[in-house]
This record gives structure tokens, sequence and C-alpha cells, in this order.
């Protein structure tokens, strides 16, 4: 088996490679490479490996860009210090991947997903849908918003945010400790500000902060009644079209 690794600490690269020779002393270490630019110009002038062992970030970027620039099909395990939340698309899209710091155990598991892999589907790897998750994760979202009370500014922080919601044309915040307040944002501009592991756009009037919802009550039809902290004045519905991601963001 020919494999490449492509890591920026040197220390981590070695440590990984005397693992993989620890798992099977006959597997053929191709090369190290600790940048996009080395790595891409080794991919341009040598065959592809059977393995490649990908951290995803580099001394000069975002390792997918090495995928950008030369095509390459050899299959992914990435070794990543992603929480939980960003690497369960690596479970979907990729062989596998190792959670920093890596143990001799987790590698070795990886290595025979594997060879069982090898051996069996080959189904294809979808770096690009990666990449974009990747990229998405790495955005900044909005830690606090700045509204404006009376002659004053009053700065709010996202933790103190409860839910959105749209009422004949304007946008209100509603908080933890029930004040609210007018925002100069449309509930659409809204969500590409808030983080979308934290907030969900649950219908056309509604943006729900995940520690906003205190119960859930499921009605016939797959309709569910959302029941927010603190109250509203009118009963809030996740529409139709987006029950099936609001469970799924709710067990995320």
């Amino acid at each position: 088996m020919n494999i490449v690794i492509i890591e920026d600490e040197e220390l981590a690269a070695q440590r990984l490679e005397g693992m993989i020779r620890s798992f099977d002393p006959g597997i053929n270490i191709l090369a190290k490479h600790e940048s996009i630019e080395e790595a891409v110009n080794w991919f341009r002038s040598h065959p592809e490996p059977d393995l490649i062992f990908l951290d995803i970030h580099l001394e000069d970027g975002l390792s997918f860009q090495i995928f950008e620039q030369v095509p390459v099909k050899s299959p992914i395990i990435f070794t990543t210090a992603f929480d939980e939340y960003a690497i369960k698309a690596f479970k979907l899209k990729s062989i596998d991947y190792l959670l920093k710091p890596i143990t001799q155990e987790d590698l070795n598991t990886a290595i025979l997903k594997y060879k069982d892999w090898n051996t069996t589907s080959k189904s294809f790897i979808d770096v690009g849908a990666l990449f974009e998750l990747i990229s998405n994760r790495s955005k900044s979202y909005k830690s606090r918003f700045s509204i404006t009370v009376g002659q004053k500014i009053k700065t709010i922080d996202i933790g103190d945010i409860a839910y959105f919601y749209s009422e004949e044309g304007i946008t209100f915040m509603v908080c933890r400790d029930k004040s609210e307040y007018p925002v100069d944002y449309s509930l659409e501009k809204l969500m590409d500000e808030l983080s979308p592991k934290d907030f969900f756009r649950i219908n056309r009037q509604f943006i729900v902060g995940m520690k906003s919802i205190a119960n859930v009550h499921v009605y016939p039809k797959s309709r569910l009644k959302v029941e927010l902290n603190p109250m509203t004045r009118m009963e809030v519905f996740a529409s139709i079209d987006k029950v099936v991601n609001f469970k799924e963001w709710l067990n995320s």
C-alpha cells in the first residue's frame, strides 16, 4: 500500500508515520507534504497513492485547495481538530476521519476501514462538498448586536437572544430576559449573520434559538408546534417543508 501524508506540523507528521509503520511495516510512505503548493507540485508529477492522510488546515490554507488545482481520486482519511458538529459529514463523505490527538487504535481502525472499502463499493468521495462544509464552518458569525434605545446604543450578546420574529414588515429581537427590540435586518439577512448551529428559521415569521425552545408538540400530519421561552403572543408551527430539517437540527 502506498500512502501520502499531508500535514504541516513536522512532529505530527513523524508521529503519524510511526503509527502507520507500527500498524504495518510494509506500508510505503511515498511522501510527506507540509503545504498546498508542495502537495500540488508532487501530485502533478507522480502517480496517485492508494491512500492519503490529509490535515485540514495547512500553513498556506485549507487543504481542499489542493484538489481545485490538480485532480486526485485517491481515498482520504482526514486528520482534524474540528469538533463533533463539523465532523459528522466526514463520516458520510470520506473513508474516515481521525480526531487529533490521534491514537494508535483509531489509526488501525481507519486503515482497516479503508481496506474494507477498497474491496467493496468504492463509493465516490465528495471532496467538494467537504470543502463547502469546512468553508461554512470557518465562517465568522455575529457574536453581538447593537441596538438603538432612545438616545443610547445598547449591545446585546448573541447568547442573550432567544429568537427573532417578523410582524408587519418589522423584525424584532426577543431576549431571554423578555426584553424586545426592533432590528434593522430582514429574517433573510439574519440567516446569513447567525450561526446555523444555534439558530433555525422555522417558518416565514420566526427564527428560533436552540436554547429558546421549551417544548415541541407533535400534531397530526407531522405538524410540529413549538413552545418558546419567553412565550409568544401567537402560536408557532414549523413549516411543513422544514419539519425534517428542523428535527435534524434539534438532534445536532
